[in-house]
């Protein structure tokens, strides 16, 4: 890799977690143990891409947020919220790397848990989100 600084995937998801941090406690992997609602910045899928003097990637992201209750509305919210905030990412982000496109491809809600204890059901909000990234060499 070129100009040192970190590789693009962790760039990525570094700035994914602070995008979405500023709407919901979010972590890089998924927590043992965390209050709800909270989100995960899963793993960038990435591939190469460039030409004369940059060094590109592309690819597919998903975002994950959990919460509980006996409906998802305060969850629809928080996943409207995480999504402005990503389509707001733009420009640099660590290692020389800069945003060029990131956009929604899907998103869905489901049920993902039984009755929590104190009541009410899990839900999970995915988002998927392609992103093309580059950095000068």
């Amino acid at each position: 890799m070129s100009g040192g600084g970190r590789d693009p995937a962790t760039a990525l998801q570094a700035a994914l977690v602070a995008a979405v941090g500023t709407v919901v406690t979010t972590f890089d992997a998924p927590p043992v143990r965390a209050a709800l609602p909270h989100a995960v910045v899963e793993d960038a899928v990435l591939a190469r891409w460039g030409g004369a003097g940059i060094d590109g990637r592309e690819g597919r992201v998903r975002i994950a947020l959990h919460d509980a209750g006996e409906r998802p509305v305060r969850l629809r919210a928080l996943a409207a919220e995480a999504e402005a905030a990503v389509a707001a990412l733009s420009g640099a982000i660590d290692g020389g790397w800069r945003v060029v496109a990131l956009r929604l491809v899907r998103s869905r809600i489901v049920k993902s848990g039984g009755v929590k204890s104190g009541g009410g059901d899990r839900w999970t909000a995915t988002g998927e989100f392609a992103v093309k990234i580059y950095r000068e060499r």
